[in-house]
């Protein structure tokens, strides 16, 4: 069992489950235009980080493109904006809940992507991670449209990860991270623009600005980094597991900003998770076909 890139995948899913809590501050904002903010402040970020660590940078070349918009587009595009408009159709546990399927995929997915076939114990322990989110996340009252914004959101967090398998071998975790940041950069920068107007931005609030800049420097920059170091080290099918600590620091951060305690059935399904993990992130794997070069 590797402690390190274990540690980073779960400070990754932190980030992400306490950007869940803090994303409702963005309620009233302009959506598109703060995306836009928010993946350009990280791309900077990252490009400090690199500078600072003399991490190369290399240009994506031939079908790398491919991979890196598709990282881009359904990871990031697709996956926000299925967020805003599944929110319009459905209570949050729903989408909480189709996005904590996700350890599943990554399980069997992954390890195909990487050369070799899914691990049965940590096929179950997924499984069990996934129960566990869902004690976590409870159930919500939905409607035929709400249940097909899941789905998507559901495939774009599995894409995001499953997508980055085939170039993270010779981008790295940090490259990766930035050539996504800089295309969704891109991408928002022209949506928000046509869809919110090119004022959009004078329409932010100091609560906004204070919200973007959490979701730009520790949803994006760090967790990106995080998670993407967890994948290359330990591989997408054991890293999944993780993504059940999202839930689990999105209850306990809302606690933390005034949401009441959690109850008996939150706390089952925070144990549940605790064992997927034990169980699944020590199992004996062989090392992933993608390292950083």
């Amino acid at each position: 069992m590797k402690t390190s890139p274990i540690l980073a995948g779960a400070a990754g899913m932190v980030f992400v489950g306490g950007g869940v809590a803090v994303s409702g501050h963005l309620a009233d904002a302009p959506h598109l235009t703060v995306q836009a903010l928010r993946y350009a402040v990280a791309c900077l970020l990252l490009l400090a980080w690199a500078r600072w660590t003399r991490t190369r940078l290399r240009r994506p070349r031939g079908a790398e493109w491919l991979w890196l918009l598709g990282v881009t587009v359904a990871g990031l595009l697709v996956f926000n904006i299925a967020l805003v408009h599944g929110a319009r159709h459905a209570e949050p546990a729903v989408l909480g809940v189709a996005v904590a399927c996700v350890p599943v995929l990554l399980a069997a997915g992954g390890p195909l992507l990487e050369g070799r076939g899914p691990a049965p114990r940590v096929l179950l322990a997924a499984a069990v991670v996934t129960l566990g989110a869902v004690l976590v996340e409870g159930l919500g009252r939905t409607d035929a449209t709400g249940v097909f914004w899941a789905v998507v959101t559901f495939a774009g967090e599995a894409l995001f990860t499953l997508l980055a398998v085939p170039v993270l071998g010779r981008h790295g975790p940090l490259g990766v991270s930035v050539h996504a940041t800089w295309l969704a950069t891109a991408m928002f920068g022209v949506l928000g623009p046509l869809t919110e107007g090119p004022s959009a931005v004078t329409r932010l609030h100091t609560d906004d600005v204070l919200a973007g800049a959490y979701l730009a420097a520790g949803v994006t920059a760090a967790a990106f980094l995080l998670w993407y170091t967890c994948v290359t080290r330990i591989g997408a099918g054991r890293a999944g597991l993780l993504t059940g600590v999202a839930p689990v620091a999105a209850a306990l951060t809302g606690t933390a900003l005034g949401a009441p305690p959690p109850g008996p059935l939150v706390w089952a399904g925070i144990a549940t998770v605790a064992g997927g993990l034990a169980v699944g992130l020590t199992a004996r794997t062989p090392a992933p076909a993608v390292a950083a070069t």
